[in-house]
């Protein structure tokens, strides 16, 4: 009987934190994991047999240990990359030995039977590309920003010709330094003056400024709607370029046709959570006053006043796969 959430993160995650304090305070069975862990603190032995399809066996960490078959539900966080066990071999050996885990280890970790996963890790790598989340906004109904991806010099001309002012965002955070530290490309406002032929290098998202009045973070669980509007005391362009304890906070609500389509958004993508990040323009009690930026399946809400809210309809969502298990 699956009686047991697997929390599947790194040893310093505040946000995985929380869920895991709701999930104790129910008394619900969890284990908490970290695959690059592989080694002497992180053991296993999983088979699959012809006459039961599906994988069985221990799973053992310093402290605890589950068996595959006892777990009800995954709540997948953010791992340590498979290469940081490794980075200390040369480099051929580690980007073996990385791949091997992440195949063995993580290959069985994405396929356990009957298990519900927030979010399934191959739902959320679906999910993180903007020209797919902007277009499937714009399907569902939703304000999108006129948008370009390119690395043409003329095609960013043209497109800020139109749509005079321009802000250019990353696809990705920056990726870490040789010290180790990922870091962060701002949204910001181009002049499109500084166009030049180095755009051809790679792949550059520009899109039309919202004039907003405001911005919100929308964080959606399961069911359950969480939304704040966020206010940057200095009015940056991007919030979260600041201080982010400076931040203010005020709880919003999102108007019907929204909230319909951020349930109907998550499904399409197979996920069960998910951070939305809308510009507001006019007062936002409308739905055309709500233009949708991006979503970030797997993103930060330990931050957010109503945090611990959001970790109980974590517990909710993992503790019913536990509690369906337990039914007679």
């Amino acid at each position: 009987m699956a009686s047991t959430v697997l929390v599947v993160t790194a040893l310093e995650d505040v946000t995985a934190d929380l869920v895991v304090a709701a999930l104790n305070e129910r008394e619900v069975p969890v284990v908490r994991v970290d695959p690059a862990d592989i080694g002497p603190a992180l053991t296993f032995g999983f088979r699959i047999d012809p006459d039961r399809a599906e994988w069985g066996g221990l799973l053992r960490t310093t402290s605890r240990e589950v068996e595959l078959r006892e777990v009800a539900a995954v709540y997948w966080r953010r791992p340590t990359p498979y290469t940081a066990r490794f980075a200390h071999l040369p480099r051929q050996q580690g980007d073996f030995a990385a791949a091997e885990a992440r195949h063995g280890l993580g290959g069985v970790l994405h396929a356990l039977s009957g298990a519900r996963y927030v979010n399934h890790p191959a739902a959320v790598a679906r999910a993180e590309f903007k020209p797919a989340q902007l277009r499937t906004f714009s399907r569902l109904g939703l304000r999108i920003p006129p948008a370009l991806v390119t690395n043409d010099e003329q095609a960013a001309r043209e497109f800020a010709a139109e749509h005079d002012p321009v802000v250019c965002k990353t696809f990705r955070g920056l990726p870490a330094g040789d010290d180790g530290r990922a870091g962060a490309i701002w949204t910001q406002r181009v002049d499109p003056e500084t166009f030049d032929d180095t755009l051809a290098v790679t792949a550059h998202l520009f899109q039309a400024e919202i004039p907003k009045t405001g911005d919100v973070r929308v964080t959606v669980v399961g069911r359950r709607v969480f939304a704040q509007r966020v206010t940057a005391p200095d009015g940056a362009l991007d919030w979260r370029r600041g201080d982010w304890n400076a931040l203010l906070h005020t709880p919003v609500t999102v108007p019907p046709p929204v909230g319909t389509a951020l349930h109907a958004y998550l499904a399409s993508f197979g996920l069960v959570f998910g951070c939305f990040d809308f510009a507001l323009t006019g007062g936002g009690d409308l739905p055309e006053h709500w233009t949708a930026i991006e979503c970030n399946p797997n993103g930060q809400w330990g931050w957010l006043p109503d945090a611990p809210d959001i970790a109980e309809a974590f517990a909710d969502v993992l503790a019913v796969e536990v509690e369906k298990e337990g039914c007679p």
